[in-house]
């Protein structure tokens, strides 16, 4: 999909995109930076729900006392 900046710096979103991002009118997006230089676009207002599977269950579950534990590591180094 291509889009064109304006002289203003704007562009429209393909129709295709928002339909896939299920964005609307007034939506927020935000653009991120990935390691390899590529821009990705995210919905910023789409419901926590959505977000549900996108990463695999542990092989373990984890107990408060262990997520603490890390945490504190994490913090001391």
């Amino acid at each position: 999909m291509l889009a064109t900046i304006t002289a203003k710096g704007q562009i429209t979103i393909p129709k295709a995109a928002r339909e896939t991002l299920k964005l609307n009118t007034g939506d927020r997006i935000e653009f991120v930076f990935g390691d390899d230089g590529r821009l990705f676009l995210l919905p910023v207002t789409r419901p926590v729900k959505t977000l549900k599977g996108m990463l695999p269950k542990p092989a373990q579950p984890v107990s408060l006392e262990a997520m603490d534990e890390a945490i504190t590591q994490a913090l001391s180094s």
